[in-house]
């Protein structure tokens, strides 16, 4: 994509190096605890989860799932294969029930009590908290988040993104479809109507998500996490992660 309005609003670590894609809107991989069970203060970072004391209390969903494989290859960036290794090994020892499911059911384990910590992304929280459904908002207010590793390098960031397919009819078109969604308006709309955090610097992100309080984010750019998929998957699979 050719466009000095795409490449001046999204950080560079939010897109492809040659700019074949680019992020609109930003997820956190964060920790969602029981606000009965849990003192935040004891959770603040992707590290503690493999704390002894967490034995049977951790919930997340597969390996196979995306998000999870971005977080673990951002483990591997900040430290090496080993060392992640070792953290899932000690995760995995930590699981109240093998990973199934997606980010919401790992919340209503927490507010079941068959679980006190969850990982999730941050919208999934979002779309609890304004179910129509009021078992799904009874789970959402049942927990708290921790943004982990504010203290050093940050939370873990996903992404929802775009891209233009070197075939498509309408490249153009297409390029402009994706400036207006980059544009203020669009993603303010589009923070408050998936409560997702704007990709675009100085936009203002939902009042929900603002209740979240500030954080500290990753700064690894996505393209280099990518490069570590595969090495993630053989993470998992040499720490019985499934």
């Amino acid at each position: 994509m050719e466009s000095d309005l795409i490449t001046g609003r999204v950080p560079d670590k939010f897109r492809g190096s040659e700019n074949h894609w680019i992020g609109l809107t930003k997820r956190y991989r964060v920790l969602a605890y029981s606000k009965e069970r849990v003192d935040p203060e004891e959770l603040t970072t992707y590290e503690d989860l493999t704390d002894e004391k967490w034995m049977g209390k951790i919930a997340v969903r597969s390996s196979d799932n995306t998000y999870n494989q971005s977080l673990m290859a951002s483990i591997i960036a900040n430290s090496n294969q080993d060392e992640a290794t070792k953290w899932a090994k000690g995760v995995v020892s930590n699981f109240c029930r093998s990973p199934k499911g997606n980010d919401r059911d790992q919340v209503k384990e927490v507010a079941a009590g068959r679980a006190d910590i969850a990982i999730i992304n941050t919208y999934y929280l979002g779309k609890l908290l304004n179910s129509e459904n009021q078992a799904e908002v009874d789970a959402g207010n049942a927990v708290g988040l921790v943004f982990p590793n504010y203290e050093d390098r940050g939370a873990h960031v996903n992404i929802s993104g775009a891209g233009v397919c070197t075939n498509a009819p309408n490249k153009e078109n297409a390029v402009k479809l994706i400036e207006y969604l980059l544009s203020d308006e669009v993603q303010a709309m589009y923070s408050a109507a998936n409560y997702e955090y704007p990709v675009v610097e100085g936009v203002e992100s939902s009042e929900l998500l603002q209740s979240w309080g500030t954080f500290k984010e990753d700064d690894l750019p996505l393209e280099e996490i990518g490069k570590l998929n595969s090495t993630a998957i053989a993470v998992f699979a040499a720490s019985g992660w499934e």
